[in-house]
C-alpha cells in the first residue's frame, strides 16, 4: 500500500472543512427564509399606495384649507341670501300664476271679504238683540244686496234719462271748444282743428275690427261678470252664516307650531279689514256728497250719476280719485266750457284735500295706515296681475299683511323672552322681563259669523 503525500492529506481535510461550513451557512439562510416568510403571513400586507414620507431636506408645505373656508365671508352671506331670494322669487311666481288662472275665483272671494267685513257688524247687533243666526244673516245680507243693486240701477236709469241732453250738450260744448281755441292765444287754426278731427275719424275707421273685437270679447266679459257676482253673493253669504267654524277649519291647516301665533293673527286682520272697509266707505261716501253738491251747483249735467262714480270710484286709492275726478271736469268742459271745468276742478281738489289730510288719518285710525309708496306700488302691482278688481283689493291686502307681520313679530319675541333660561340669585328679579303694554295676547277667533 502506498503511502499519500502530507500535502495532499491537508488538502483534502481543508476541502472537507469548508464544504461543512457551507452546509451551515445554507442551513442558517434557510431558517432565516423562513422565520421571514413565517412573519409575514402573521402581519397584514403593507399599504402599497402610502405615500412615502419626504426626505428631511424638503421644503415645508402647507395643508390646502376647506373650500368653504377659502371663499369671503361676504361672498356666502350673500350666495346663501341669494339663493333663498330666488327660492321666494319662484315661488311667487308660482302663486302669481296660480292666481292668474283662477282670476274670477279670487276676486270673487276677496269681494266676499271685503262686503262681509262690512256687513259683518250689522249681523253681530242683530244677534245681541236676540235675533237668530239664520234670519240675521238673510236680513242683513239682503238689504245690502238690494242697496247696491239700487245703486246700479239708479246709475243706469239716470244716464239712459239724460243722454240725449248730453249728447246734445257735449256737441255746443265742442263747438265752443273750437271756438275757445280759434280765440286763444295757442295760435290753434280752423286747419289744425279740422286736421285732428280727420286723424280722429281715421283712427277709428282703421280700428275698426279691434272695435268690434272688443265688442264681442264684452260678452264674454259680461258674462264672467255675471259668474263672479253669483260666486260673491254666495260666499258672502256663507261666510256671515258660518265664518267662525271656516276660520276654525282653516287653523287647521296651520302646523301646530305656528297655530298660536295664526291664531292671534286672524283676529287682529278681521279688525284691520273691518275698519279699512267701513272708513273707506265713509270717506267715499263724503267726497260723493260734497262733489257732487259742488257740480250740481255748477250746473254740471247729471250731477247725481257723477257722484255715484265718485263714491263707486273711490274704492281703489290714488288712481280712482284722480279718474272720476278727471271724468266730471271733463264732463263740466264738454258741457259748461272752460270756467265751470276750471271750478269744477277746484272743487275737486279742495275736496280730495280735505279727505287725504283730515278724513283719513282721522276716520281709519293708525291700525291701518299704509305709506303711501306702499299704497301706489301696490296698487299698481294689483292692477298689473287682476286689473280693476286687484287695485281695490291691493291695499286692504297690504294693510293686513302689515298688521300680521307685526303681531307674528311682537308674538315670537314674547315667546323667545318666555322660554328664555331664568337667571338665578339676586339678580333674577332685575332681569325679569317687564309685560309690554303691546304684548300679544290670545284672543278668539274673529267674529265673522255674528
Amino acid at each position: 500500500m502506498s503511502r499519500v503525500p502530507g500535502w495532499l492529506g491537508r488538502l483534502g481535510a481543508g476541502l472537507t472543512g469548508m464544504s461543512e461550513r457551507l452546509n451551515e451557512r445554507r442551513a442558517a439562510v434557510e431558517r432565516e427564509r423562513a422565520r421571514a416568510e413565517a412573519e409575514s403571513e402573521a402581519s397584514p400586507p403593507p399599504d402599497d399606495d402610502r405615500v412615502p414620507p419626504p426626505p428631511g431636506y424638503a421644503p415645508a408645505v402647507s395643508a390646502r384649507p376647506d373650500p368653504a373656508q377659502a371663499v369671503p365671508w361676504g361672498v356666502r352671506v350673500a350666495a346663501e341670501a341669494g339663493w333663498r331670494l330666488l327660492v321666494l322669487a319662484g315661488t311667487v311666481w308660482v302663486l302669481m300664476r296660480i292666481i292668474s288662472a283662477v282670476q274670477l275665483l279670487v276676486l270673487a272671494f276677496a269681494a266676499a271679504l271685503l262686503i262681509t267685513a262690512l256687513l259683518q257688524p250689522t249681523v253681530a247687533r242683530l244677534r245681541r238683540y236676540g235675533v237668530p243666526r239664520g234670519p240675521a244673516t238673510s236680513l242683513t245680507a239682503i238689504l245690502g244686496f238690494v242697496v247696491i243693486g239700487l245703486m246700479g240701477w239708479f246709475v243706469t236709469w239716470q244716464v239712459m234719462e239724460n243722454i240725449g241732453n248730453l249728447s246734445d250738450q257735449i256737441q255746443d260744448g265742442i263747438d265752443e271748444l273750437r271756438n275757445w281755441l280759434l280765440n286763444s292765444p295757442f295760435h290753434v287754426t280752423d286747419k289744425q282743428i279740422n286736421e285732428i278731427a280727420r286723424n280722429l275719424r281715421e283712427a277709428v275707421g282703421a280700428n275698426t275690427d279691434e272695435i268690434t273685437s272688443a265688442g264681442l270679447e264684452g260678452v264674454t266679459v259680461v258674462v264672467e261678470a255675471l259668474a263672479g257676482i253669483l260666486l260673491t253673493v254666495f260666499s258672502t253669504l256663507f261666510l256671515l252664516y258660518d265664518g267662525r267654524r271656516i276660520w276654525e277649519w282653516t287653523l287647521k291647516l296651520v302646523p301646530a307650531a305656528a297655530r298660536p301665533g295664526v291664531a292671534g293673527a286672524g283676529p287682529r286682520a278681521w279688525r284691520t279689514l273691518t275698519a279699512y272697509v267701513r272708513g273707506t266707505v265713509i270717506v267715499a261716501l263724503i267726497d260723493a256728497i260734497f262733489i257732487g253738491l259742488g257740480i250740481y251747483f255748477l250746473d254740471v249735467p247729471m250731477a247725481v250719476p257723477l257722484a255715484v262714480f265718485i263714491f263707486l270710484f273711490s274704492f281703489i286709492p290714488l288712481v280712482g280719485a284722480v279718474a272720476s275726478g278727471a271724468l266730471a271736469v271733463l264732463v263740466a268742459l264738454v258741457t259748461q266750457g272752460v270756467f265751470t271745468a276750471v271750478m269744477t276742478l277746484a272743487v275737486v281738489l279742495a275736496v280730495q284735500q280735505i279727505e287725504g289730510h283730515i278724513l283719513q288719518p282721522f276716520i281709519l285710525g293708525r291700525a291701518v295706515r299704509v305709506h303711501p309708496l306702499a299704497v301706489v306700488l301696490s296698487v299698481a302691482a294689483g292692477g298689473m296681475v287682476a286689473g280693476i278688481g286687484g287695485a281695490v283689493v291691493a291695499v286692504p291686502l297690504v294693510a293686513v299683511t302689515n298688521t300680521v307681520a307685526g303681531y307674528l313679530r311682537a308674538y315670537s319675541h314674547e315667546a323667545a323672552v318666555r322660554h328664555a333660561p331664568q337667571p338665578r340669585g339676586a339678580t333674577a328679579s332685575d332681569a325679569a322681563p317687564a309685560q309690554s303694554p303691546e304684548a300679544p295676547r290670545q284672543e278668539p277667533p274673529p267674529e265673522t259669523a255674528g
